[in-house]
């Protein structure tokens, strides 16, 4: 569905990303591991069309997309949920959720509101809530449902459960297990590589810009040794 080879980003004279090439098929969970600074967010803001890649290759659906803008991407049924969240602070819950709302390709409608207040039920107690009145957990379940509310085939997860507390931690990954379950294809990034591992197919290992590893997320719990050299855990 997704197809990225040599990848290569710059921020002003720092080579980010040294010829990366990565592969999301459909329904497909994907970890993107490495220690900070390693190019993770590089990767996907240029994915997404936030920073502009200096030579490779984007494909998504066999066409080449690299260089598009993030609202076509968007459009194109790439669901992002930023590090930060994103949300905007001046508008209600309901607002931030409505103005999201959108059949997927192909007209697939299968998250609508109703859905995505059934999934996030702290949600819909705080309809009326600004999103600058809301605790972290509660933003970022709701940048997840507006990412939801466009019902899309990738969704790409940055960071979903920094700096929440362990209940809220729990929550959101059942929530990202529930996604994976509906079939939509999932990218992501977390700081805990156990849950990443637990939680996808397969991952790709970045290191100063440089895919290290890749394989079987079941096979990479099992080898302490390389998580240990890459991860430092």
């Amino acid at each position: 569905m997704l197809h990225i080879s040599s990848l290569n980003t710059y921020y002003g004279d720092s080579h980010i990303l040294h010829d990366v090439g990565l592969d999301i098929g459909e329904g497909k969970a994907i970890g993107l591991l490495g220690r900070n600074g390693m190019g993770k967010t590089t990767l996907i803001r240029t994915l997404m069309g936030y920073v502009p890649a200096a030579s490779g290759k984007v494909t998504w659906r066999g066409k080449a997309v690299q260089g598009h803008p993030p609202e076509r991407m968007s459009r194109l049924g790439i669901g992002y949920v930023p590090e930060g969240r994103g949300i905007f602070p001046n508008l209600s819950v309901r607002e931030n959720l409505v103005m999201s709302a959108r059949p997927g390709p192909g007209g697939r409608n299968e998250w609508t509101y109703e859905r995505v207040l059934d999934t996030f039920p702290r949600l819909k107690e705080r309809l009326d809530h600004g999103g600058q009145q809301l605790s972290g957990g509660e933003q970022q379940m709701l940048s997840i449902g507006r990412a939801l509310m466009t019902n899309p085939d990738l969704m790409i997860l940055d960071e979903a459960t920094e700096g929440l507390a362990p209940l809220i931690v729990q929550e959101i990954w059942n929530v990202i297990s529930k996604i994976r379950a509906t079939g939509i294809s999932t990218l992501i990034v977390d700081r805990n590589y156990r849950a990443v591992l637990g939680n996808t197919d397969e991952a790709v290992v970045l290191e100063k810009g440089k895919v290290v590893v890749t394989g079987e997320s079941s096979h990479l719990l099992q080898s302490p040794e390389t998580l240990t050299q890459y991860l430092g855990v």
